[in-house]
């Protein structure tokens, strides 16, 4: 192999003989510790002299990359990576022989599994509280991390800051909780090194998190934008989180990406479900990568401007289920304080994202790995037939109390909690006072935290089968 690397650059530098006095620079994210995704053409960037010609020494394989920036010195690489392992070596080295440039040598470096991770708070907060436990034996060298700062921008970045580290007592501290559950189930069911890339920011709404020019080309994202409330510790202009927090990175190769975000976008519910699939098509655009996108559904909250706002937001969420390649989280039964917008359960919402990685990413045989969702309902003699996905043992109540939050009406719309009968292939729901129901609801409100569960410990997606007009 070193003969080979020698001949390499002898070559390189006869075919090349360029005068560069330029030092090759690399962004943040491509740096020591970093994990690259396994069995891939990662993509290397980064800028140089104009023109400069340069080899990539990659330790894992015997063939060098040589690489020529653009005329104004930007340059960009495909680097094949075998199977996960590690740690390697890339060394980035100049071709001119004469004037030599200092040569890159990046180390400790990690193949595996790399997810993104974004949304708000839910998604940012690191939950101590959660962790403590595990904190003393948290420490783990092939779970990696990389947060990428917080910054804001009116037009697309070249560059965004950070640092990958190793998870650790202190690091984890400090790293998204959910995120982390995620990596960890991921790393226990493959055996693979795992990077994580956090890019979130507390409070803010979808709309700076995706291109302007996708809200601009729809009216109804159009409108929802000029609702946002202007906050001073915070941006509130579409696109300018895209532009400062994902850009920047959308070159480095990623398996997929989890999105945990939806509070701050409740008053304009009407418009989430074309902002989601908007955000989700520019991303996988953005990337040049169709990678599949996970995403948690809002949890229950006491929403106190609207009585279904939070309900229309989860129903919009539902819908985006139709968008290719995407997977949602229902986490109605982990919430023990609605009053409490950061649900403390944090572990239950990461496996619950790992389940769906492993068996629609991974291929792992998980006969059941996600909540019921309403494909049907009959209406027969008084009463309502319910038939559920994802529910092939029927259905339990946590507690092993009366099933709650089923609600039905007739065509006066006048909705009545329903009487539930659990069967095995099927929900049965009733009201004597209603002799002709129509529609029927179940935790379709702000605070809707239903007992039932399919017998796999999977709450069903809150639903509607009306479309009538709410507050």
């Amino acid at each position: 192999m070193k003969k080979l690397l020698l001949i390499s650059l002898f070559i390189a530098n006869v075919l090349f003989p360029y005068r560069t006095d330029a030092q090759i620079r690399l962004p943040s994210i491509i740096s020591d510790n970093m994990v690259l995704q396994q069995n891939s053409e990662a993509t290397l960037w980064g800028w140089s002299g104009a023109s400069e010609r340069f080899v990539i020494i990659s330790s894992w394989k015997e063939e060098v990359d040589t690489v020529q920036a653009s005329n104004i010195g930007k340059w960009k690489a495909k680097i094949k990576t075998p199977s996960a392992g590690g740690p390697y070596t890339i060394t980035l080295k100049g071709m001119n022989r004469f004037r030599p440039t200092p040569s890159i040598v990046l180390e400790n470096i990690m193949i595996g599994e790399v997810w993104l991770l974004s949304g708000q708070s839910n998604m940012e907060m690191s939950n101590n509280q959660q962790i403590k436990n595990i904190l003393p034996t948290s420490a783990n060298n092939n779970i990696r991390f990389f947060t990428v700062d917080k910054k804001a921008s009116e037009y697309p970045q070249d560059h965004a800051d950070g640092d990958w580290v190793s998870c650790d007592e202190e690091t984890l501290k400090r790293f998204s909780a959910a995120g982390y559950f995620f990596g960890k189930k991921i790393h226990e069911e493959l055996n693979v090194p795992i990077g994580l890339i956090q890019s979130a920011w507390s409070g803010t709404p979808i709309e700076l998190w995706e291109p302007a020019s996708v809200i601009d080309s729809d009216p109804i994202m159009k409108k929802a934008a000029s609702e946002i409330v202007v906050k001073t510790h915070r941006p509130h202009q579409p696109g300018y989180l895209f532009n400062a927090m994902i850009y920047p990175i959308s070159n480095y190769t990623i398996k997929g990406a989890l999105w945990y975000q939806g509070e701050s976008n409740t008053p304009r519910a009407y418009a989430y479900e074309k902002m989601l699939n908007g955000l989700i098509g520019s991303w996988r655009e953005a990337f040049q990568n169709d990678f599949p996108f996970y995403y948690v559904q809002i949890a229950p909250w006491k929403y106190e401007t609207s009585l279904y706002e939070g309900a229309l937001l989860q129903e919009a969420q539902s819908k985006s289920l139709s968008y290719p390649k995407t997977g949602m989280v229902v986490i109605t039964d982990l919430v023990d304080d609605v009053t409490n917008l950061h649900p403390q359960n944090k572990k239950d919402v990461g496996e619950r994202l790992a389940l769906l990685a492993l068996a629609e990413t991974y291929g792992k045989n998980i006969p059941v790995y996600k909540s019921p969702i309403l494909k049907k309902m009959e209406i027969n003699k008084g009463k309502v037939n319910l038939y559920f996905s994802d529910s092939p043992n029927g259905f339990i109540t946590k507690d092993g109390g009366k099933p709650t939050e089923f609600m039905i009406a007739g065509s006066d719309k006048k909705f009545l909690p329903a009487d539930v009968k659990l069967e095995k292939g099927r929900i049965v729901v009733s009201n004597k006072n209603i002799k002709e129901p129509v529609a029927v609801r179940f935790s379709f409100s702000n605070t809707g935290m239903s007992n039932v569960l399919s017998k796999e410990g999977f709450p069903i997606v809150p639903f509607r089968t009306d479309t009538w007009e709410v507050d």
